[in-house]
């Protein structure tokens, strides 16, 4: 009975923190877009593998088939019952399911509050909330990181947390306590490139925040250039 209660317990948790995550990557149209491009930029980073390309990611995975494509670059894994013409909202809605159904119960990853009619219905937070879960589970969930001290498996932090605590841990003169708002000037990410690669952004401390847009370009595009950081 015990254990019952503390898998409740768990589960409970783990779907407050991906609500925590799906409210914090969609406060703002500001924010939304940010997003949008981001989580295109890394999605189409593994679908090129395949000759794919996101054009616009509130439509093009609404038939599902990208969606596909890059569920299956991402776990290595093929799907076999694949509508490749959905002209039709019950085909979309098959696909979509499909995948939603094979994360959950293949994959292990927690699915909170999106279902196959969010994304063929285009509902672009609800769409980013789930780039954000793959983003988590496949690019974040890494056995170790640098500095990381291992744990036991119940006390282990999420991934998300994982990752706030790596850049904390990289750029500890500045404080970074969520992945929106802290952000917001551009020299978060400036002190983070210049932490990863030292002199890259060797001023970031002394950036105008009033020119946000010119800072997290300045950073980013050291971070392409010398990082190897698609934009």
């Amino acid at each position: 009975m015990q254990y019952s209660e503390d898998a409740d317990w768990d589960q409970a948790e783990e779907e407050e923190e991906m609500s925590q995550a799906e409210r914090e990557l969609a406060d703002d149209a500001q924010w939304k877009l940010i997003q949008k491009n981001t989580f295109s930029r890394w999605a189409n980073e593994h679908l090129k593998t395949v000759n794919l390309t996101l054009t616009d990611l509130e439509s093009d995975f609404s038939d599902g088939l990208r969606l596909v494509a890059l569920v299956e670059v991402l776990s290595g894994k093929k799907f076999k019952h694949v509508n490749r013409r959905p002209n039709f909202r019950t085909q979309k809605l098959e696909n979509v399911t499909m995948v939603l159904k094979f994360l959950e119960e293949d994959e292990g990853i927690k699915i909170v509050n999106i279902d196959s009619t969010d994304i063929v219905d285009r509902k672009l937070k609800l769409i980013l909330g789930l780039i954000w879960t793959l983003i988590l589970h496949y690019s974040i969930s890494m056995p170790m990181w640098e500095g990381e001290e291992p744990t036991p498996s119940e006390k282990a932090p999420t991934p998300k947390q994982r990752l706030l605590n790596w850049i904390q841990a990289k750029v500890p003169n500045l404080p970074i306590n969520n992945f929106t708002t802290d952000w917001n000037d551009g020299r978060a990410i400036g002190a983070l490139v210049d932490a990863v690669g030292p002199g890259l952004c060797p001023n970031w401390a002394s950036w105008d925040p009033k020119r946000n847009r010119a800072n997290a370009k300045e950073a980013m595009d050291a971070a392409e250039k010398f990082l190897n950081v698609p934009q």
